[in-house]
């Protein structure tokens, strides 16, 4: 499946705060902390949670989001399906980085070992 030039949009317009409640009933629901939530959101982004805290507050989008990011260099080891994608195909890269922070969370809620989803190497 390819991603539209609209779904690049759309996930670029997306404030990170409307997104970040989901992440934290989805992983809470199967157990795992919001703690851990911080700790896969830092690895990836740099964000402590003081600073992902005040990007909540001030409403930032994905892209916002992801220029501010320090992303990790490791951030390329995230394969695999997402939301119907395959990551590594995903072309446009704020796309792809929003795509890779959802299968952060969604191997959390799936229960998957933290140095697994920190792509320890």
């Amino acid at each position: 499946m390819k991603v539209t030039p609209e779904q690049n949009e759309r996930i670029a317009k997306m404030t990170f705060a409307s997104v970040f409640p989901h992440y934290v009933a989805k992983i809470e629901s199967k157990g795992r902390t919001i703690e851990e939530l911080y700790q896969i959101i830092e690895w990836l982004t740099g964000f402590d949670p003081v600073q992902l805290q005040t990007l909540i507050e001030e409403k930032v989008t994905f892209e916002t989001f992801f220029n501010k990011a320090n992303l990790n260099a490791n951030a390329y080891l995230i394969t695999g399906v997402i939301c119907g994608y395959r990551i590594e195909e995903i072309e446009y890269p704020l796309t792809r980085q929003a795509r890779y922070l959802d299968k952060l969370v969604d191997e959390l809620a799936k229960g998957r070992k933290m140095e697994k989803i920190l792509r320890a190497v």
